[in-house]
């Protein structure tokens, strides 16, 4: 961008879109994103939907990768010539001139816009394996995918058959899960489709609102498509078909017609590290209504008929992170506005292991580390303040209707 100010790429770009003969697989340019913004992004892969109209598949610098999207090529710039900063939306540059972009700034973009660790921050291990892992599944070919009364876009590539996982749209049952890449197949499916529910046993009902156990060796179709149409909203799960060793506790919404998926969590019949979640999903048109923290406060609640302490599976997902740790806040501040308990005490009555507590309380800064043990040194006042920000799930868990009982699975045979 030598020589250009921003400003006159803003003001630009619009007139500066390309043809298709421009456009370089594996180069920068500056893409017009669905918000309108014009970014830096770079061309992964290229298709043609129909003779003579080719499609882009564009990663913004920067950006998670679930904001990638197959584009038109009125939709790219070649004009301007790909900079190191565009990782920085425009708006943020053109406003440098009477502002800087600090430190601050720019982590608290980065927080927004949930921007990747670039792999030099992270371990040479972990970078290794997250270059395979991205190329390996760094284009989405299904755009999006029908499911019930809902047309739902896919944030990232899941490893459907090659027949439908490069299908620019799927339909999938929301009842059996099975997918097709016709319309017409679909109807005719719907049709004749016998399922109005999760297959397994319904453990729990309030209201409208219902959770089946699903065993991942008895109902195994059932559970290698969840999983499939799992991937299409979480990036580094990697349960697909070895599903056996897995339950799966299905959220469903129940009306006249069935029980609807809402979202689901799976965890291993045993688990040696003590995790009480493998996976945990809430399907994008009912997030931000309360699924995914009831998802989460079911798992503690058969953790606590376990009477065992657990813990969701690591790395989360950034949306995860964000969930988990408001459920947890809540819970510990809760417990703490009516007394003042360790650590160990607020886990054994909670069933949060001591490290998810310790995190999260130190995200207020209101555990100290102190002759060689974590203490909590906190007011009644400030957990008063603090708890004003964590408040009640718009759903909780009814113990009480519970119908479930502890199960012991065989530890799996250790290989020879």
């Amino acid at each position: 961008m030598n020589g250009t100010s921003t400003s006159s790429i803003a003001s630009s770009c619009d007139s500066g879109v390309a043809s298709s003969a421009e456009i370089a697989v594996n180069r920068h340019y500056f893409v017009k994103g669905r918000d309108d913004t014009w970014r830096g992004a770079e061309v992964l892969e290229t298709r043609e939907v129909s003779p003579g109209d080719t499609q882009y598949y564009v990663h913004y610098n920067g950006l998670n990768r679930r904001l990638d999207e197959w584009v038109s090529a009125d939709r790219i710039d070649t004009t301007h010539g790909y900079h190191e900063d565009a990782d920085i939306d425009l708006d943020i540059l053109q406003d440098s001139s009477s502002r800087k972009v600090t430190r601050n700034l720019k982590r608290r973009h980065d927080e927004i816009n949930h921007i990747q660790k670039p792999y030099a921050e992270l371990d040479p291990a972990t970078a290794a394996l997250e270059k395979e892992y991205e190329t390996l599944t760094k284009v989405k070919y299904i755009d999006c995918i029908q499911f019930g009364k809902y047309e739902i876009d896919c944030w990232y590539f899941s490893p459907y058959p090659e027949e439908y996982g490069k299908c620019p749209k799927l339909w999938v049952c929301e009842y059996c899960l099975k997918y097709t890449k016709c319309e017409m197949t679909y109807r005719y499916h719907l049709y004749t489709c016998k399922a109005r529910q999760p297959p397994g046993d319904e453990i729990y009902r309030d209201g409208t609102i219902s959770v089946y156990e699903v065993d991942g060796s008895e109902h195994k179709l059932y559970c290698q498509n969840l999983c499939l149409l799992a991937k299409l909203f979480l990036d580094h799960k990697t349960l697909y078909f070895d599903v056996e060793p897995f339950i799966f506790y299905v959220m469903t919404e129940v009306d006249k017609h069935g029980a609807h998926i809402v979202g689901y969590f799976s965890k291993e019949k045993v688990s040696p590290e003590g995790n009480n979640v493998a996976c945990i999903l809430t399907l994008p048109p009912f997030q931000r209504k309360g699924f995914g923290k009831f998802l989460i406060g079911f798992s503690y609640e058969l953790s606590k008929r376990q009477g065992v302490v657990g813990s969701p599976e690591k790395p989360l997902s950034d949306l995860g992170k964000l969930s988990y740790r408001s459920y947890w806040l809540w819970v510990v501040l809760d417990i703490l506005s009516r007394g003042s308990l360790s650590i160990k005490e607020l886990s054994h009555q909670t069933s949060i292991s001591q490290s998810d507590i310790v995190s999260a309380l130190q995200s207020l800064g209101i555990v100290k580390y102190w002759k060689g043990q974590h203490v909590i040194c906190v007011t009644p006042k400030v957990v008063q303040m603090h708890s004003k920000h964590f408040p009640a799930p718009k759903l909780v868990v009814k113990p009480e209707l519970l119908r479930w009982k502890v199960k012991k699975f065989p530890r799996p045979a250790k290989a020879k």
